[in-house]
């Protein structure tokens, strides 16, 4: 398994983020990626999937969104404070949304409440790295 911190260590772009907090945000919006794009599989496969139309649609924005995070802010080399922010907070209501949406289904679906829990964690590792960028 790559270990994140180690990696950000090794590389010698400068960013505007602490490598601490840079890895953390790394490995928990992997974590959400691969939630949220687990959840919508699931959700698809149950036989409410039609009900579930907008947390499928959530959850799979989300997946795309956190990608394009997780590269922008692994290259570190962001030198535009204001891009950055504007793709974490892009992040940060991705994640939102997704979570709104699988807690209303976290009773009845494991998947979802797994969802929502990463996506809660994510949302809040990008409002650390917003903290730290607007610092």
């Amino acid at each position: 398994m790559l270990q994140t911190r180690e990696l950000i260590d090794s590389v010698t772009t400068s960013s505007p983020l602490n490598h601490e907090i840079l890895a953390k945000a790394l490995d928990v919006l992997a974590e959400c990626e691969e939630a949220v794009t687990a959840c919508a599989t699931g959700m698809l496969a149950e036989k409410d999937a039609d009900d579930l139309r907008t947390a499928i649609n959530q959850d799979l924005d989300c997946a795309d969104v956190t990608t394009a995070t997780r590269r922008v802010l692994t290259r570190g080399s962001s030198h535009d404070p204001a891009l950055l922010s504007a793709q974490v907070e892009a992040c940060l209501i991705a994640c939102q949304r997704s979570h709104d949406q699988c807690a209303q289904h976290a009773q009845h679906h494991d998947h979802c409440r797994i969802c929502a829990e990463a996506t809660s964690r994510a949302a809040d590792a990008c409002r650390e790295v917003l903290a730290a960028v607007r610092s």
